[in-house]
Parts: C-alpha cells; sequence; structure tokens
C-alpha cells in the first residue's frame, strides 16, 4: 500500500527546514576561513551577489520542480523529460554519499560538545596539539559518536516530515540563531576584537581574484543544499498557497546571515588570541584545533566554546536529516515502499560506508582512493564531482528542454509575483552551466593540488 506523501503545515514550517538544511557545517567551518583568506567584506560582497543571483535561481528552480510534480528527484526529472531521468538518479547518489561521512563529522562535534560540557579540565585536554589527531585515529570513540549521531538523524526523519523533520527544524534553528546572536555579543566585548571584526567586514582588494569568485561560488552552492534532491523533495512537501518567491527570500536571509554570523564569531576570536596566522587553518582544522585553543585562552573559554559545539550539533543535525530525507522521499516514491523500509534501506548503507569512513582515519588509514582517504574522496566525489553534474543538467533540462516558464507559472499560480525573474531566466539558461563548469574544473583542480584554493 502506497504511503500518504508527508507535507509542511505551512510557509513557515518550510522554510525553517529549507534553511535547517541550507545552515550546516559548511556555513560555520568553511565560510569564515575562506571570507579571512579572501579579503573579509570583498568576499562577503562577492558571496552575497551571487546569493541574490545565482543561489536564487537554483532555488527557485529545485523547489519549482518539487512542487510541480509533487515528487522527489527521480521521480520529477521523469515526469518533466524522461531523457533528463540519470540526473534524477544521480541527484539520489549525491545524498547516498554525503550522509554516511556527514554523521562521521557529527560524531565529531557530539564529541567536543560533550568535552566542553564536561568543564574545564577536559576542555583544557582538547587545546592540546595531538588531541584531534587521536580522537578521530581511535577505533571506538569516534564509531560510538557516530552512531548516536546517526541515530538522532534516523529518529527524527521516521517520525516524517510534519512531526519530526518540521518539528525539529522549528526547534532548533531559533535555539541556533539565539546561541549565535549570544556569542556575537560576546565576542564585541572582547578586548581587541574590533581589530578581529576589522579584519572580517573591511574589504581587503588586494586579495580579489578569480580565486575568490571561484571559493564563494562554491561556497554558495554547496551550503545552499543545491543539486543534492534536497529542495526538490522540500518542495514536493509544499502546500500550493505557500509562495515560493517569498519563502526562497527568507532561506537566503537565513544561511546567508548564518554564514555571515559565523565569521563573525570566529574570525575575531581567533584574530586577537591567535592572529592571522591562526585563520589559515580551513575546514575541520579551525573547528576542532584551532578554536578549542582559543577557546582554552579566553575569558569563559569553556563556556563559549560548550555553547558554540552546541550551536554546530544543532546546524549539523538539521542539515543530516535534511540529507537523509532527501534519500527516503527518493526511495518512497521510485520504489513505492514505506518510509519505513526506505529507512532501514538508507541505514545498512549508511552503516557500512560510515563505519568504513571513521574507521578510514585509524585502521583503515593506508587505504587510499586516487590519493585520498575515505572521507575526503566521499567528499569530493559527491560535492565537487556529481552535485555540479546535477546542477547542470538541471540547468539544461530546465532552460533548454522543459522551458524556464514551467518554473515560473508554478511561483507565479496563486497570484503571486516571481521577483528577480530576467536573473532567474538568464541565470539557469546561459550563467549557471558555465558555473557549473568552472566548480566543477576548479575544484578538482584545488583537491589534486594542482592549484591552491
Amino acid at each position: 500500500m502506497k504511503e500518504k506523501r508527508g507535507s509542511f503545515s505551512g510557509g513557515l514550517g518550510f522554510v525553517l527546514a529549507a534553511a535547517g538544511s541550507a545552515v550546516g557545517l559548511g556555513n560555520l567551518w568553511r565560510f569564515p576561513y575562506l571570507a579571512a583568506q579572501y579579503g573579509g567584506g570583498i568576499f562577503i560582497f562577492v558571496y552575497l551577489i551571487l546569493v541574490l543571483t545565482f543561489g536564487y535561481s537554483m532555488l527557485v528552480m529545485e523547489i519549482g520542480i518539487g512542487r510541480k510534480t509533487k515528487k522527489s528527484a527521480i521521480s520529477a526529472f521523469k515526469q518533466l523529460d524522461k531523457k533528463f531521468s540519470i540526473f534524477g538518479y544521480l541527484a539520489m547518489i549525491v545524498p547516498m554519499i554525503i550522509l554516511p561521512y556527514y554523521c562521521v563529522i557529527g560524531g565529531w562535534v557530539l564529541k567536543y560538545m560533550l568535552v566542553f560540557l564536561s568543564g574545564k579540565g577536559t576542555a583544557s585536554a582538547a587545546a592540546a596539539d595531538v588531541y584531534f589527531g587521536e580522537f578521530i585515529s581511535a577505533t571506538w570513540t569516534p564509531l560510538i559518536m557516530f552512531l548516536i549521531f546517526f541515530a538522532i538523524t534516523i529518529v527524527v526523519v521516521l517520525a516524517g516530515v510534519e512531526k519530526g523533520v518540521e518539528r525539529v527544524s522549528k526547534l532548533m534553528m531559533p535555539i541556533l540563531i539565539l546561541i549565535s546572536i549570544g556569542i556575537c555579543i560576546y565576542v564585541v566585548t572582547i578586548e581587541g576584537a574590533i581589530e578581529g571584526i576589522k579584519y572580517y567586514l573591511l574589504p581587503d582588494f588586494s586579495k580579489f581574484s578569480f580565486k575568490t569568485v571561484c571559493g564563494a561560488m562554491g561556497q554558495m552552492f554547496y551550503s545552499m543544499s543545491l543539486a543534492m534532491g534536497i529542495m526538490i523533495s522540500y518542495g514536493s512537501y509544499v502546500k500550493d498557497d505557500v509562495n515560493i518567491g517569498k519563502s526562497v527570500g527568507h532561506i537566503e536571509i537565513f544561511d546567508t546571515g548564518i554564514a555571515i554570523m559565523a565569521g563573525f564569531m570566529i574570525i575575531p576570536v581567533v584574530y586577537v588570541f591567535s592572529g592571522e596566522a591562526g585563520l589559515t587553518t580551513g575546514g575541520p582544522g579551525l573547528m576542532f584545533k584551532t578554536l578549542p585553543k582559543v577557546f582554552d585562552t579566553m575569558p569563559m573559554g569553556t563556556a563559549i566554546g560548550a555553547a558554540f559545539f552546541i550551536l554546530v550539533l544543532f546546524a549539523a543535525l538539521t542539515s543530516s536529516i535534511s540529507i537523509m530525507e532527501a534519500i527516503v522521499s527518493n526511495l518512497m516514491d521510485a520504489f513505492k515502499i514505506t518510509r519505513k523500509k526506505a529507512v532501514v534501506i538508507i541505514i545498512a548503507i549508511s552503516l557500512v560506508l560510515g563505519v568504513i569512513t571513521s574507521l578510514g582515519n585509524g585502521v583503515l588509514e593506508s587505504i587510499k582512493i586516487l590519493g585520498m582517504g575515505m572521507l575526503d574522496f566521499f567528499d569530493y566525489f559527491a560535492n565537487s564531482v556529481l552535485m555540479p553534474i546535477v546542477a547542470l543538467g538541471t540547468c539544461i533540462m530546465i532552460g533548454w528542454r522543459v522551458g524556464t516558464n514551467v518554473i515560473e507559472e508554478e511561483v507565479t499560480k496563486n497570484g503571486d509575483k516571481m521577483g528577480r525573474v530576467r536573473v532567474f531566466r538568464i541565470m539557469v539558461k546561459y550563467i549557471a552551466p558555465v558555473c557549473m563548469m568552472i566548480i566543477l574544473i576548479f575544484y578538482s583542480l584545488v583537491q589534486f593540488k594542482v592549484i591552491e584554493l
């Protein structure tokens, strides 16, 4: 028996769920590093332009596809144009690859949150140079943390769209925003923080280059949960009376606001206590190595560190929930199975890939694919290869086969106006496909160290 399709209760539920998906680890450990590296204000300026054009167009397109078809990626692509069905399958493979390693990293965040909640002594130990490396290379502790984080994600997704995904998003997103604002206010009170704030916000035009645009483009693309089937699935849950244009605007504000606040939380603090050199490390190094050192040396550092990792945990959970929900939605639509059966299939696949990823930092460290460890390979293949290809195929399908008018009609069918409609048409047909090719080539060159980001 086919299970009744879930839906969000209204526009607010959809916006908070979609924003929760977009606000993830990329906002909190990648955006601050890139902003610091590429001239602060000038990077933020380029990023905002891309969000309002490229990001807006891609979000409207994917959400419009979802609501138009009332189906997730695989079935939606088949319905719109069978010749593009392959991109629907690729869109499901992306989150299938990402979910396991994302939950592994989520387990790292859970561990650090518990460390800082344990008190000053334990938090100080986490500031040691060897702590992070010893933790992720161990066998059992990272695995246990991965399983706990994954279990939380499973419980929420099993509860369904409105009672699970939407309810948790409505709880976590306001708390996440409040914690962000609280830490930002505290940062302003730190002696010398004004210099760090200037370093972050004032544009340094000497650092502007083609890499600045590529870095901002890649960050925006990954941050907004594009080309993963997530926004198509979420769009399929959106009721017909919801204003898509306004909702996308709200999602943009949430996602970009949290990213900018993340930089405001991190850059001035690191600048004050570690200098500009402390900002040269990106990704896990910034969050799990540099920041614990900073928290260890600053007043109220243990409490602030605990609040920060609670924030990061919430951001990671809202994203992992959306990633898993996209896979569930695809499996339910494509194979006409129940939510529980879809979740069981995902658990089996994710446990295998998650265990391999976790052990890839320890007992399986010697196993390399294209010279990369397990986590790095999965991240590169999903984010820098499959996602740009899916987005490129989606743009070609809508821009040149189906027609942008299909999405425009969906957005405006209730008499709602579609802002930036000319931008949408030009981006989808001409500029976005070029951007996808740039991301595909640029980040592949970065991954294989032909150029540096």
